[in-house]
């Protein structure tokens, strides 16, 4: 993992105990690079904070928090998020504009790659599926359609951060 990156205002460090009780409650395992590196920059913004997706400039906001208190809290995030995003999408990070960066557990369960979601446009399953009269498989296609390949692995994502 990158040791150049800067972490400016991280919350207080988190045990890996907390993170687990989170992975099991959502039913996921955590890549360990990630987990080394929330344990002490949750919450955090991060410099530099620049990355693509597809040829298109976006910006690294906060790396979500195991605070439940924070208005970033993982939990939350998730929370607010599940019925709109795709299934076995997990948030870590914010983007400035509200959109998130995730990891992709579809196709791989033990090695999640990194995807930026878009939430413009995206909509809620549920009302997809009352008022358009979707099935849950035609839902979920949809709702794929604005998920963005970012890197194979966390340590990757973050080696392609810039100014």
């Amino acid at each position: 993992m990158r040791n150049d990156l800067m972490w400016p205002f991280p919350h207080e460090t988190v045990s890996e105990e907390v993170i687990a009780i989170f992975e099991e409650s959502i039913g996921v395992k955590f890549p360990k690079d990630y987990i080394s590196c929330a344990i002490v920059n949750h919450g955090s913004a991060v410099l530099p904070y620049v990355f693509e997706v597809g040829g298109i400039k976006r910006v690294f906001g906060t790396l979500l928090s195991y605070d439940k208190q924070s208005n970033d809290s993982i939990e939350k995030v998730y929370n607010d998020y599940k019925n709109t995003l795709p299934k076995q999408l997990i948030p870590f990070a914010f983007d400035p504009a509200g959109n998130l960066i995730c990891f992709d557990y579809k196709d791989h369960e033990k090695d999640p790659i990194v995807v930026f979601w878009e939430h413009e446009n995206a909509g809620d399953k549920d009302i997809l599926i009352r008022e358009e009269g979707l099935t849950a498989e035609q839902v979920e296609k949809r709702v794929r359609e604005h998920v963005f390949y970012v890197a194979g692995t966390f340590s990757e994502f973050l080696d392609k951060l810039h100014d």
